[in-house]
């Protein structure tokens, strides 16, 4: 069974950065796509970024386009997003996921299989 954990959030000033790590252990972490995506308060889950097995393609929202960047480091099994800039509408749960479409960076979440339990990241005015 594949189990994600996310690590990195928590309570920052608005306007600082942030990383948000999600390490994976239980199979083949290179075989997959991974995504992050997160919920607002009140809100839907909603894509943020993704990137390949291989990180040869990402995808990103419009919305963190220029702001957020999702790297992976196989060899470590872990994947990563740097937030630069961090604004009160980023506060969320952030979640990673994996999908098994390995060479497609999917931004729908019902492509994505395993989910993290989810950081909270909460950016202060």
């Amino acid at each position: 069974q594949l189990q994600l954990v996310e690590s990195g959030g928590g309570v920052v000033q608005a306007g600082d950065s942030l990383r948000l790590s999600c390490a994976a252990s239980g199979h083949t972490f290179t075989s997959y796509t991974m995504g992050w995506f997160r919920q607002a308060p009140g809100k839907e889950r909603a894509f943020v970024a993704a990137i390949t097995s291989g990180g040869g393609r990402t995808a990103y929202a419009d919305s963190v386009k220029g702001r957020f960047t999702i790297s992976r480091d196989n060899p470590k099994n872990t994947v990563y997003l740097q937030i630069w800039g961090l604004k009160p509408e980023d506060t969320a749960v952030y979640y990673c996921a994996v999908s098994t479409r390995a060479f497609y960076a999917s931004t729908y979440a019902t492509d994505y299989t395993y989910w993290g339990q989810g950081t909270q990241v909460t950016p202060s005015s």
